[in-house]
């Protein structure tokens, strides 16, 4: 993955950066994936809420349609802090008339500058018909590599304790396969489920279409 300025992101894409042991603070409880394939992008997540050791809840949403249902938005993280950076997202892509990436880098600045946003912790996936980033609290924007080649080429994104299961599947999928992105996106959710023990399969899934 590179950042929106070219550069290899280094460090695990699930991590949020040291905590005050200098231990980097991992995003666990969830999975969250993100296919574009064709004219289609699919996000899902899965529903499960732990607490240390116990389920919380099954059935959470993390994922939010924004801007008039235009663009799309999961999260991997605390609840609450997510629901505050969906909020000022949202105001962003009203700032600037729904252009994700211009919205995107003017989160990611204002989470890693200001001094409360800059204690939200949660990882954000974000797409419209075009464009799919990744956002953190360290400032990164990442807009993910293409998989695969010609017609049959798509992008993946995901987060969460799941994500790298279901990165893997759906990556393998999308090389090998012709399957849509929403069958992608709903095989890998379900090979991740059955291996993070901290993701469900009571998955929510949104799709949008390329205009």
């Amino acid at each position: 993955m590179k950042n929106r300025t070219g550069k290899t992101k280094s460090g695990h894409p699930l991590d949020l950066g040291p905590d005050e042991t200098g231990q980097a603070r991992r995003i666990r409880s969830t999975t969250v994936i993100c296919v574009r394939r064709g004219a289609a992008v699919v996000m899902a997540a899965d529903g499960q809420v732990t607490l240390g050791a116990t389920v919380m809840k099954h059935s959470a949403k993390k994922i939010r349609r924004l801007y008039n249902d235009k663009i799309l938005a999961g999260f991997a993280g605390s609840t609450a802090d997510a629901f505050s950076l969906f909020a000022r997202f949202e105001s962003k892509l009203e700032q600037y008339g729904g252009n994700l990436g211009r919205s995107a880098v003017e989160l990611a600045k204002d989470w890693r500058t200001d001094k409360l946003l800059r204690q939200l912790q949660a990882l954000l996936i974000v797409a419209d018909g075009k464009q799919m980033f990744l956002l953190s609290g360290d400032g990164d924007v990442i807009e993910p590599d293409s998989v695969g080649e010609g017609a049959t080429a798509g992008t993946i994104a995901t987060i969460g304790s799941g994500g790298s299961y279901a990165l893997a599947a759906a990556t393998a999928l999308m090389a090998n396969t012709a399957l849509s992105a929403r069958e992608i996106v709903e095989k890998s959710m379900k090979i991740a489920a059955e291996i993070c023990i901290y993701s469900n399969e009571s998955v929510t899934i949104e799709e949008l279409k390329a205009e």
